[in-house]
């Protein structure tokens, strides 16, 4: 089955990524294509936004010659975090409860 992330579920899991230890475009990227087909250019727009909202910050270090920003989860980013896996708890009950045939009015 393929489904498909959509921008919040997306942001979520950048967040999650990015709490394990900072993380460089590519190897984010590569971290979440285990999930779903992504693209860096689909990618980039998230961590430029999640940066813009001061859910993450950036530092950039030399590797064989070359530079690559690191993204580094802030405080307001675990925060941010949290709530959306708070969220997605309750998403995953709701789904959980329609696929067994429970009640979905519980």
């Amino acid at each position: 089955m393929s489904i498909s992330l959509g921008g919040t579920l997306l942001e979520a899991c950048v967040l999650a990524v990015v709490s394990r230890g900072d993380a460089y475009g590519y190897s984010l990227t590569q971290s979440i294509k285990t999930l779903t087909d992504i693209s860096e250019s689909t990618l980039y727009p998230v961590l430029r936004r999640l940066q813009k909202e001061g859910f993450l910050t950036t530092y950039d270090s030399s590797f064989n010659g070359r530079n690559r920003r690191f993204y580094k989860i802030t405080d307001e980013g675990r925060q941010k975090l949290s709530q959306h896996i708070g969220e997605w708890n309750t998403y995953k009950n709701n789904l959980d409860k329609i696929f067994s045939g429970g009640d979905i009015n519980e």
